[in-house]
């Protein structure tokens, strides 16, 4: 079949308009699990402090009827502090990309709104983060450390609850390290060599009894997708798993939303921004953060024929006790 002579068709026309969908679809995911679930409190200063304790181990207490009474130098507390750390985003849009014909509506209120999003993923990343804390100095930003280095190694010198794979030599993590709190700095988490080794239900199992040793009761277990996906294909995958919802009932599908051990009940969360070959349990009211700044929208000097808009605020996170919680680092992805 051929056209008919003379028609006229879409290839002949210069007057055709542009198809084009009103509205921008959009991939924003927003589940910023760990800041959207702690405390927000307020801090007054660039250096916030706060004291944990524990209680000394229990042991035999037997005494001598009428013995006289000795008293021994008490355990001190530990003060530790956190520095806050600016975050911002910043939009600066001409008049005439404002005043032109857009899809999605107001460019600018649009520009806003995502940068306001990815202000809140920054936060949630940075708070999960592997970074130390810094005071900061002239033209050097300050930073807060993350709760992967507030998660201290079980040979620091202030001892903490991270677990590492058991594999040695080449296959194991020797090389990785988790220091302590010393000089008013929190020092990160450096990571050596991936394990070959994933993560099993032992390692869980021994992190939890960590932080419970220590007297705490983790009840959240942070994982990134790499780690996920080993945890929901731990053995017994059923007897490990319960309905956590009211109403929707847990399809057992390849999938770990609870996981049940004899050192606490877990919900199981997926991360998109925490380090790929860690996993955290925590025990979420032991952490909270704090704002000097909350964030907000701040309209900038006009210098030209331009608009300039900034979304900026100053944030620390708070280890109200690291004992509480527990790491599983270093496992293959």
């Amino acid at each position: 079949m051929t056209q008919f002579a003379g028609t006229t068709d879409t290839f002949d026309l210069s007057t055709l308009k542009e198809s084009l969908d009103p509205v921008v679809w959009n991939l924003f995911p927003m589940d910023t699990y760990f800041t959207s679930n702690i405390d927000k409190v307020n801090v007054t200063n660039t250096q916030h402090q706060w004291v944990f304790d524990t209680l000394n181990a229990a042991a035999n207490n037997k005494q001598i009827e009428g013995d006289d009474v000795t008293a021994s130098t008490q355990g001190t507390t530990t003060r530790v502090s956190n520095y806050t750390q600016i975050s911002r985003k910043v939009v600066v849009m001409s008049r005439t990309a404002q005043d032109a014909s857009n899809v999605g509506g107001n460019p600018l209120g649009r520009e806003m709104m995502k940068k306001m999003k990815e202000y809140k993923r920054d936060v949630e990343f940075d708070a999960l983060g592997r970074q130390g804390s810094s005071a900061g100095a002239t033209n050097t930003a300050a930073a807060s450390a993350g709760a992967c280095a507030w998660i201290w190694g079980t040979g620091a010198t202030i001892p903490g609850n991270t677990v590492y794979p058991t594999t040695g030599g080449t296959g194991g993590n020797t090389t990785a390290t988790t220091p302590s709190y010393a000089s008013s700095v929190c020092s990160g988490q450096v990571d050596g060599t991936t394990s070959s080794s994933s993560v099993v239900l032992a390692d869980i199992t021994s992190a939890a009894e960590l932080a419970w040793t220590d007297g705490g009761e983790p009840d959240v277990i942070i994982a990134s997708s790499a780690q996920k996906k080993y945890i929901d294909q731990l053995s017994s995958l059923a007897t490990r798993t319960a309905d956590i919802g009211r109403s929707d009932m847990l399809s057992i599908q390849g999938s770990a939303n609870l996981i049940v051990t004899s050192f606490g009940t877990f919900k199981v969360v997926l991360s998109r921004y925490l380090n790929r070959t860690t996993t955290l349990l925590l025990q979420m009211d032991k952490w909270a953060l704090g704002q000097l700044s909350a964030p907000k929208v701040v309209d900038l000097a006009k210098t030209g024929d331009a608009d300039k808009k900034m979304i900026v605020g100053e944030y620390t996170l708070i280890a109200r006790n690291p004992h509480s919680s527990a790491k599983i680092q270093g496992f293959k992805e």
